[in-house]
């Protein structure tokens, strides 16, 4: 049996394989937290902070998290509501990013939800899809499967699937097409429910901290140099996080303005920027924003 943390620590289980597993650890690192960990080693020690981490199945992190065996723990959306462990959903991570979807056979007769009523649905994810059908008052056959669910309906198993989808390249390889989305997932930070004040405070650190990275890679810091006639246009074009920062330069006709502005707009933003008059335009990355 696992024991708890450490008085004074908390622990955090993260994906020991898996599509999960290399990202979370990268978060972590991103993040500042000082740990060696490699495939073999089930348990690794913050250096930094009273933080243990714990290398399980992905599977299985909800469970221990609602358990009281970590803290807090990094899985995927399905992975919690399949399970149906009762933790705090405290942070979407940005990766792991897939959907849940419900697929039929391109060449067969079925056009809508409704066509599937007394069908055979193939899936892994039992508790998720039983609880779509029920919600729209459909009765289906249910087979659990592990493993390859695609090829069911081509054996004839089943005559239609729920299997989680990243692009769909692997439901047309295999002559499916999705009818509907029942979950759209990726990696979540969550936690266990009624945390001790001590452990609060700990893992309310570690979320803003992860937060803080997360906020930051859809970020970039902008600085310019513009006339001061120019700053109520260039405040208008500027999207970003609050009002920027004007700063008066030793030319009296030029200012110096920073501000954070959005990643995927920040090309867009050049040409005009330039016709306003700006100039040593600079974009830099950002490690960490706290709002």
């Amino acid at each position: 049996m696992i024991s708890r943390a450490e008085p004074g620590r908390i622990r955090l289980a993260l994906p020991n394989k898996g599509r999960l597993s290399q990202p979370a650890v990268s978060l972590l690192t991103e993040a500042g937290f000082g740990f060696e960990a490699d495939e073999r080693r089930l348990f690794a020690s913050c250096s930094n902070y009273p933080l243990d981490l714990l290398f399980v199945r992905a599977e299985d992190i909800s469970e221990y998290t609602q358990d009281g065996v970590v803290d807090l723990g990094i899985t995927g959306t399905n992975l919690v509501v399949e399970s149906g462990a009762v933790v705090d959903r405290w942070l979407q991570l940005g990766f792991g990013r897939c959907r849940l979807r419900l697929a039929v056979p391109s060449n067969g007769p079925f056009s809508c939800l409704e066509d599937l009523s007394g069908k055979l649905v193939a899936t892994s994810h039992p508790r998720a899809t039983a609880a779509f059908f029920a919600d729209r008052g459909l009765e289906i056959g249910l087979v659990e499967i592990r493993g390859a669910v695609e090829i069911t309906p081509l054996l004839g198993v089943a005559d239609a699937i729920v299997d989680l989808v990243s692009t769909g390249t692997t439901l047309a390889t295999n002559g499916l097409r999705p009818l509907e989305t029942i979950l759209e997932s990726e990696a979540e930070l969550v936690a266990r429910p009624e945390l001790a004040l001590d452990r609060q405070q700990l893992a309310d650190h570690v979320r803003m901290v992860l937060a803080s990275v997360i906020a930051a890679r859809d970020r970039k810091y902008l600085m310019l140099n513009a006339p001061g006639s120019a700053v109520p246009a260039i405040r208008g074009l500027l999207p970003g996080m609050g009002s920027p920062s004007v700063l008066q330069l030793a030319d009296p006709a030029m200012v110096a303005i920073h501000a954070v502005v959005d990643a995927k707009a920040i090309w867009e933003l050049l040409s005009p920027l330039r016709q306003l008059g700006a100039s040593s335009i600079l974009v830099l990355p950002i490690e960490k924003l706290i709002p």
